[in-house]
């Protein structure tokens, strides 16, 4: 299966390139290779100044459009370890703005071998142009393929291609939103950066295994670095993740675990769009699982103008951008089948400390654009020459996985003007009304008759009207009145209580006078 373009993540491809050449080659340790080998490499590259040049493209691969781009297609009967196992790997051509060469090994007995690049491998499809390319043309990634679904069929279940993007899917899954290597200066004055991983390294499984060790090394012009992946597909897609960095300069601002994701439009409708559609998103809000124990639900929003907002923790035990509306009937769309998107959830190994998740928020008018982002941001500085260590797991769920487990989740975030007229006044004081539905947990059975509670608090403006009233069979819903204080941006709060108990995760919301 090929994955759908996102303009985002092409337009990455295109910025630091790798595969450098005139550089010496880095040496690979055929016998015992281990993590220790990539981390040599990532520290002997760190000491050479950055070099992001790759072979040149032919023109017939560099002119290409998206749509002729895909043609280009790995021939199955070429796939690697078609021979045994349960594993398959297949690689990605290079062109269009995916002009980065990717060197891929196989580790396989002991020994490291290199995947030499042949026309042969590849189905070019109706595009008209000598295929006649050199074994130098390498790859631009590669995907992974395992019985998933039905045991006489193997699924592609995880994608490598394009800066550090990757893409993980459980069973019955449609790709979605991506995570990537590293991010750096994310929304930042001075630009992003997008590191990129040059070289990976696929360690052959046993036959009957249902893992898969994958090591990379990444480059950039800031920082080079040692990656191990360990995936595991299954109904919930699991992938650990550890990572050594050795920054060349100071970094600015680190972005770990980072998540990129599309959302265009939802029930939070802040922009109109002429869309038959009732939603499209790949993702519908930030889930946090913070160090005190507190879940949060920030549902996401298409701004007017960029919105960056920072989560401050101290030792964070999960963050994710989350799909949770899986009815057919919320996008009603035959073709992209957003409520098969999955959410992708990380937890951190060991003690990230202080730092914050930061949620970015970029205005687009299409969907093909990935649109939002999520990362871990450490509170102590990123130093040249201090190396960086950190661990986390990265796991996909469906849109109905119950987190937080054993409270109510928000499944509905809507908004208004108190009186229809005010929407179209430039008025910033005009009170607007929320909506909040809950379910999950204990909400369900609760009855209607008991003192079930909104606490609603905001940082600036005033709240009123606040109402908690049982809607259906499973949904309690809370409502509100919000005056804002003129211009000024207000953070909102809101959860369900039960005399001293806490019913639900916590609602936030920035408003903004957009």
């Amino acid at each position: 299966m090929q994955i759908r373009r996102r303009e985002f993540i092409a337009a990455l491809a295109g910025t630091a390139a790798a595969g450098a050449l005139g550089r010496p080659a880095l040496a690979a340790d055929s016998a015992g290779f281990t993590f220790d080998t990539v981390k040599d490499q990532a520290v002997q590259l760190a000491k050479q100044p950055y070099d992001g040049s790759s072979p040149p493209l032919p023109d017939s691969l560099k002119t290409l459009d998206y749509a002729h781009f895909r043609m280009i297609d790995f021939r199955s009967d070429q796939a690697l370890w078609s021979d045994g196992g349960l594993f398959r790997i297949q690689m990605f051509h290079r062109g269009f703005q995916y002009d980065r060469k990717v060197t891929i090994h196989t580790i396989e007995s002991g020994e490291v071998r290199e995947i030499g690049y042949s026309p042969s491998m590849f189905d070019f499809g109706p595009n008209k142009f000598d295929t006649n390319f050199d074994q130098n043309m390498g790859f631009a990634g590669f995907r992974l393929h395992f019985p998933l679904n039905r045991p006489d069929y193997s699924d592609e279940f995880a994608v490598f291609q394009g800066a550090s993007y990757f893409r993980l899917i459980g069973r019955g899954e449609q790709y979605g939103l991506s995570g990537r290597g590293l991010a750096i200066d994310t929304a930042s004055p001075q630009g992003e950066e997008f590191p990129a991983f040059t070289k990976f390294w696929i360690e052959r499984p046993a036959a009957d295994a249902t893992t898969i060790v994958i090591y990379a090394l990444l480059d950039s012009k800031s920082t080079t670095g040692a990656y191990r992946f360990e995936l595991s597909p299954d109904t919930d897609t699991r992938m650990r993740v550890e990572a050594v960095l050795y920054p060349r300069i100071d970094i600015h601002k680190l972005g770990m675990a980072p998540l990129t994701s599309m959302f265009l439009h939802g029930k939070l409708g802040n922009r109109p769009f002429s869309d038959l559609r009732p939603e499209v998103h790949d993702s519908d809000g930030l889930a946090l699982h913070t160090g005190t124990g507190e879940w949060v639900w920030r549902p996401l929003m298409n701004p007017k103008n960029l919105r960056v907002s920072a989560f401050n923790d101290q030792s964070p035990k999960g963050f994710g951008l989350m799909q949770r509306e899986t009815d057919f009937h919320q996008y009603e769309d035959v073709i992209e089948h957003y409520q098969r998107r999955p959410s992708l959830w990380i937890e951190p190994e060991g003690d990230w400390a202080k730092g914050a998740v930061e949620l970015v928020e970029i205005p687009s008018d299409d969907e093909i654009n990935d649109n939002m982002a999520a990362y871990w941001v450490p509170e102590s500085p990123v130093k040249a020459g201090v190396p960086v260590a950190f661990a986390y797991r990265a796991t996909t769920l469906p849109g109905a996985t119950a987190l937080p487990p054993a409270l109510g989740r928000v499944v509905g975030t809507r908004t208004g003007p108190v009186v229809p007229v005010d929407a179209a006044k430039d008025d910033h004081k005009a009170a607007l009304r929320f909506w909040l539905d809950f379910t999950g947990g204990d909400i369900p059975s609760l009855s209607d008759r008991l003192p079930v509670e909104a606490i609603v608090t905001v940082s600036t403006g005033k709240v009123d009207d606040i109402i908690c009233q049982k809607l259906d069979a499973d949904v309690w819903r809370a409502a509100f009145t919000f005056t804002p204080d003129g211009k000024k941006d207000a953070e909102m709060r809101a959860f369900l209580k039960l005399r001293d108990k806490s019913l639900s995760e916590t609602w936030t919301f920035r408003w903004t006078a957009e």
